[in-house]
């Protein structure tokens, strides 16, 4: 009797003990498993060491610093040249807020008209110019802080501010979950290969229309999460526009040696239509 106790107990604490794990996988924030990426080899031999550029505004883009908690953060601002409250937020790739992400902030802040156009720093000042160091910062990166950076972003720009955000890779998930703190003052959002959030109570509070570029060859972010993401937003009651390219992870970076100019042109041409047209 006591051998039959003994093994029923011991099968009831291992399916506890399973039940516990598989709550704990079940959730984990989009941000977590994005980052659980950093510590996969063939994930990290997919970003190719960026090729050096130095970046020169030509329209008096500048370094700002800005209050989040008590605490500053950093961001890169371009100011529209006539008052609007029309604001376009730029989330980096894992490399940090580099002279690469000032450049597709200034391409944005040319293309999209009138409006102003903040690149944050989600790192706090750490740059990453080989893969080892970009998978360690996005693997210390906590999520309460990218919210206090968007936080204090949203104080910074103001209530009447209508806020699009755009980003790649780590920045893409970033640009996601920007959008679901931003409320009612989000507009549009673009996500480059970048994780969805996965949580249907969070999308219901979703406020603005959702464009997502997906690259057919990415093994990460790849058809299974794209097509997960589809179902979220159509049970969420949100519209989603999802447009795929025969490219990899990272193919819209102009600094990857493994460039793909044809497919980074038309998804960009597809952002800037998207934004301008969300905010009018």
């Amino acid at each position: 009797m006591k051998k039959i106790s003994f093994v029923f107990v011991t099968a009831f604490i291992g399916l506890k003990v399973f039940a516990q794990n598989d709550a704990a996988i079940c959730h984990t924030s989009s941000t977590e498993k994005f980052a659980m990426f950093a510590s996969n080899k063939k994930f990290n031999s997919m970003h190719l060491t960026p090729s050096t550029y130095t970046h020169v505004s030509e329209v008096g883009g500048k370094m700002i610093k800005i209050m989040t908690d008590g605490a500053e953060a950093n961001a890169y601002l371009l100011e529209a040249k006539k008052k609007t409250n029309n604001w376009i937020f730029v989330f980096q790739e894992w490399w940090g807020l580099n002279d690469n992400i000032k450049r597709e902030a200034e391409n944005l802040y040319n293309d999209l008209g009138n409006v102003n156009v903040l690149a944050l720093d989600m790192y706090d000042g750490k740059l990453a110019t080989n893969r080892d160091d970009a998978g360690k910062y996005m693997g210390e990166f906590k999520q309460d802080r990218g919210n206090a950076i968007v936080k204090g972003a949203l104080a910074y720009v103001g209530s009447n501010a209508k806020v699009g955000t755009i980003g790649w890779c780590f920045g893409g998930g970033q640009s996601m979950q920007a959008a679901l703190t931003a409320g009612k003052q989000a507009a549009a959002c673009v996500i480059y290969y970048g994780m969805p959030e996965e949580n249907l109570d969070r999308l219901k509070n979703l406020n603005c229309d959702v464009l997502d570029i997906f690259a057919a060859k990415d093994q990460w972010i790849n058809k299974d999460v794209t097509t997960k993401f589809e179902k979220n937003m159509e049970s969420a009651g949100k519209k989603l526009t999802v447009k795929s390219y025969d490219a990899d992870h990272a193919f819209a970076n102009p600094s990857n040696p493994q460039h793909n100019k044809e497919a980074t042109a038309d998804a960009y041409k597809n952002s800037v239509e998207f934004l301008k047209e969300r905010m009018k």
